[in-house]
């Protein structure tokens, strides 16, 4: 038993399922972060842009996590609210090499975090600064700042530089998100196991 394992059995988390969205931009890589996340012998070989939604299930340590993997294309934007009140934490995916859609990433995640199922929850937020691996990727820190990630006062939140297709900064990041849920579950009555 693992010691995040023996944490959640002291702290009697009995039923252990997150739901999980993960949005962010059409392209910017949420499909093949959430494919990087299953076990291989379940991963896609080909990654297709999604189409309204897709539901992915994985485990990490003592938790199931189901995922929603929505569409960012604009169109199908507006789904996303439907899925905020039963989530437990948001994986919000950035393409760090489009400088140019950075303002529409802002506007998304600015509506995302004002609306009331998400507002009244200390959810944790993961953000995946994704793409690292191109010539023109912003890091961390200046992707950081385009979003304005340090207003968010009432929510923990992470970064992490990643590069979804070889996997790379993502388990760091399911780490991080693994620990905060924990964490929150035992001293925040808000979030609720489902």
């Amino acid at each position: 038993m693992g010691l995040l394992d023996k944490l959640t059995s002291w702290l009697g988390l009995r039923k252990k399922e997150v739901n999980v969205l993960c949005l962010g931009l059409d392209n910017s890589g949420k499909t093949t972060i959430i494919n990087q996340l299953k076990p291989t012998n379940t991963q896609a070989q080909e990654i297709v842009p999604t189409i309204g939604f897709n539901i992915e299930k994985f485990k990490s340590s003592s938790l199931s996590f189901t995922v929603f993997d929505m569409s960012g294309q604009s169109r199908y934007r507006n789904l996303w609210e439907h899925y905020y009140k039963e989530s437990h934490a948001i994986i919000f995916v950035i393409d760090s090499g489009d400088k140019l859609r950075m303002v529409v990433a802002k506007e998304e995640l600015d509506t995302l975090l004002k609306h009331e199922d998400i507002s009244s929850k200390k959810i944790p937020v993961l953000f995946f600064a994704n793409k690292m691996d191109l010539q023109d990727a912003m890091s961390t820190v200046k992707v950081s700042q385009m979003l304005s990630l340090e207003n968010i006062k009432d929510k923990p939140w992470h970064i992490c530089a990643s590069n979804a297709i070889k996997g790379e900064g993502l388990q760091e990041g399911l780490d991080w998100l693994h620990g905060k849920y924990v964490c929150l579950v035992h001293f925040n009555k808000n979030v609720t196991l489902g």
